[in-house]
Protein backbone atom coordinates (compact mmCIF):
# COMPACT_ATOMS: atom_id res chain seq x y z
CA UNK A 1 0.00 0.00 0.00
CA UNK A 2 1.33 3.43 -0.90
CA UNK A 3 2.37 5.69 2.02
CA UNK A 4 0.01 8.47 0.91
CA UNK A 5 -2.93 6.06 1.05
CA UNK A 6 -1.94 5.02 4.56
CA UNK A 7 -1.64 8.68 5.55
CA UNK A 8 -5.07 9.49 4.08
CA UNK A 9 -6.60 6.56 5.99
CA UNK A 10 -5.06 7.80 9.22
CA UNK A 11 -6.38 11.30 8.62
CA UNK A 12 -9.88 10.04 7.94
CA UNK A 13 -9.80 7.88 11.07
CA UNK A 14 -8.58 10.84 13.13
CA UNK A 15 -11.41 13.01 11.82
CA UNK A 16 -13.92 10.24 12.48
CA UNK A 17 -12.62 9.86 16.04
CA UNK A 18 -12.96 13.57 16.63
CA UNK A 19 -16.54 13.56 15.37
CA UNK A 20 -17.66 10.40 17.13
CA UNK A 21 -15.31 10.44 20.14
CA UNK A 22 -14.72 6.69 20.03
CA UNK A 23 -14.07 4.97 23.35
CA UNK A 24 -10.48 4.00 24.12
CA UNK A 25 -11.13 0.25 23.78
CA UNK A 26 -12.66 0.63 20.34
CA UNK A 27 -9.76 2.85 19.24
CA UNK A 28 -7.30 0.18 20.37
CA UNK A 29 -9.31 -2.44 18.46
CA UNK A 30 -9.18 -0.31 15.29
CA UNK A 31 -5.40 0.05 15.59
CA UNK A 32 -4.97 -3.68 16.11
CA UNK A 33 -7.02 -4.52 13.01
CA UNK A 34 -5.80 -1.84 10.64
CA UNK A 35 -5.12 -2.91 7.05
CA UNK A 36 -1.79 -1.17 6.69
CA UNK A 37 -0.06 -3.11 9.46
CA UNK A 38 -1.24 -6.59 8.53
CA UNK A 39 -0.71 -6.28 4.77
CA UNK A 40 2.26 -8.31 3.46
CA UNK A 41 5.08 -6.33 1.91
CA UNK A 42 5.64 -7.05 -1.76
CA UNK A 43 8.44 -4.54 -2.36
CA UNK A 44 11.12 -7.19 -2.79
CA UNK A 45 9.19 -8.75 -5.69
CA UNK A 46 8.73 -5.38 -7.37
CA UNK A 47 12.40 -4.57 -6.88
CA UNK A 48 13.50 -7.84 -8.54
CA UNK A 49 11.14 -7.24 -11.47
CA UNK A 50 12.46 -3.68 -11.85
CA UNK A 51 16.05 -4.92 -11.78
CA UNK A 52 15.23 -7.54 -14.42
CA UNK A 53 13.59 -4.97 -16.66
CA UNK A 54 16.54 -2.60 -16.22
CA UNK A 55 18.95 -5.39 -17.18
CA UNK A 56 16.89 -6.20 -20.27
CA UNK A 57 16.74 -2.52 -21.18
CA UNK A 58 20.50 -2.12 -20.88
CA UNK A 59 21.10 -5.23 -22.98
CA UNK A 60 18.79 -4.09 -25.77
CA UNK A 61 20.29 -0.58 -25.68
CA UNK A 62 23.76 -2.08 -26.13
CA UNK A 63 22.56 -4.21 -29.03
CA UNK A 64 20.93 -1.20 -30.68
CA UNK A 65 24.12 0.83 -30.28
CA UNK A 66 26.19 -1.91 -31.92
CA UNK A 67 23.66 -2.25 -34.74
CA UNK A 68 23.59 1.53 -35.19
CA UNK A 69 27.38 1.61 -35.48
CA UNK A 70 27.31 -1.09 -38.20
CA UNK A 71 24.52 0.62 -40.13
CA UNK A 72 26.20 4.02 -39.81
CA UNK A 73 29.46 2.61 -41.20
CA UNK A 74 27.64 0.99 -44.12
CA UNK A 75 25.68 4.17 -44.78
CA UNK A 76 28.85 6.25 -44.63
CA UNK A 77 30.55 3.97 -47.13
CA UNK A 78 27.62 4.10 -49.54
CA UNK A 79 27.39 7.89 -49.42
CA UNK A 80 31.14 8.46 -49.71
CA UNK A 81 32.24 9.89 -53.03
CA UNK A 82 33.79 7.29 -55.28
CA UNK A 83 36.83 7.93 -57.38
Amino acid sequence: MHPWVIYANELSRDRERLQNQLPFDEERWLLAHSDSLSEPRQWHVRRRVAQGLALASRATAGAVRRLDDCVADDLGRSLAPTE
